[in-house]
């Protein structure tokens, strides 16, 4: 299966990106693995005539936004997002419109539609620093993570009117169980997403994006971390720092030991396969909101890129 997909991809001049919350046979096999703006950045600079977006529908209008012309495959046209489904662009429309003179910071975690009423798109790995970017006193709407949104103003010192959306698999880890794990490895550090409600954040030694974790992990003494985030990431952890131990922060449900999101876990290497060589489901972005939707996306990738990120 995995050779059938590389020819396939030389035949067809396409790449496959994938992001870190995908199976480890997917990331194993892509050309590039990242986060959402990682993947936003290769996807905005490939030479490839076919992009295949394995993660969730958002990111694979992301690419479609940055690159009209090219075609953008997702395995799984089922694969959605939690955080996005919160935020219908109609209510975030009249949200907005409500709240006049504000700079609408949206999460890349939302749809081409919600994009399209935004002034600057963030992720995880540069909201601070872009959030920062602004004079103290601009009024800023941010959407549609509350969670992280209210992790930026704590540092920041900022007051954003935040919208009231939520990722479905940060919202559910325990803080009783991650307690006890940190009881079970006394040396372990718990390393959180910012995606996490507060309490998880305040018993945490470090938070950071997907990549900052990773990256974290990798440059860290310590020998043990618990790791508060999508358990994908761990594949990717583990091929880095293959002497380190990563025990992965469980959810509520008590039936399961670790946090999968069930959209991320829809694409597979047979769906993989079927989709590059079907070429199909490809993903469109109607062209008025993509026109409106790239000069926020844009706007992220110069700041980004400006800070070295």
């Amino acid at each position: 299966m995995a050779g059938a997909i590389r020819t396939l991809c030389r035949e067809k001049n396409a790449i496959i990106l994938a992001h870190y919350y995908q199976t480890g046979d997917i990331q194993d096999i892509a050309d590039f693995v990242g986060d959402s703006l990682a993947l936003a950045q290769w996807a905005s600079r490939t030479e490839a005539d076919m992009i295949v977006l394995c993660g969730v529908h958002f990111m694979g209008e992301t690419a479609k936004i940055l690159c009209p012309d090219k075609k953008v495959l997702i395995p799984d046209s089922e694969a959605g997002c939690s955080l996005a489904d919160s935020c219908p662009a109609d209510e975030f429309a009249a949200f907005v419109s409500r709240h006049p003179g504000h700079t609408v910071i949206s999460y890349v975690n939302t749809t081409a539609a919600v994009k399209a009423v935004t002034d600057i798109v963030v992720t995880s790995t540069n909201a601070r620093q872009i959030v920062e970017s602004f004079p103290e006193d601009t009024p800023i709407i941010f959407g549609p993570d509350r969670n992280l949104g209210n992790y930026i103003n704590s540092i920041t010192g900022r007051n954003m009117l935040l919208w009231d959306g939520a990722c479905h698999v940060h919202e559910k880890f325990s803080l009783e169980k991650i307690l006890e794990l940190k009881n079970a490895y006394p040396e372990a550090e718990v390393i959180t997403h910012p995606e996490c409600k507060q309490p998880i954040i305040r018993i945490s030694d470090f938070v950071g994006s997907t990549a900052a974790l990773l990256k974290h992990t990798i440059h860290s003494d310590r020998k043990q971390f618990i790791v508060a985030t999508e358990s994908g990431v761990i594949h990717e952890m583990k091929k880095q720092s293959p002497a380190k131990e990563f025990i992965p922060a469980p959810p509520n449900d008590s039936t399961c030991a670790c946090n999968e999101c069930s959209f991320m876990r829809l694409n597979t290497l047979q769906k993989l396969y079927d989709c590059l060589k079907s070429e199909s489901p490809e993903i469109q972005v109607d062209k008025e909101i993509q026109k409106k939707a790239i000069i926020p996306i844009q706007k992220m990738l110069e700041i980004s890129a400006q800070l070295g990120l």
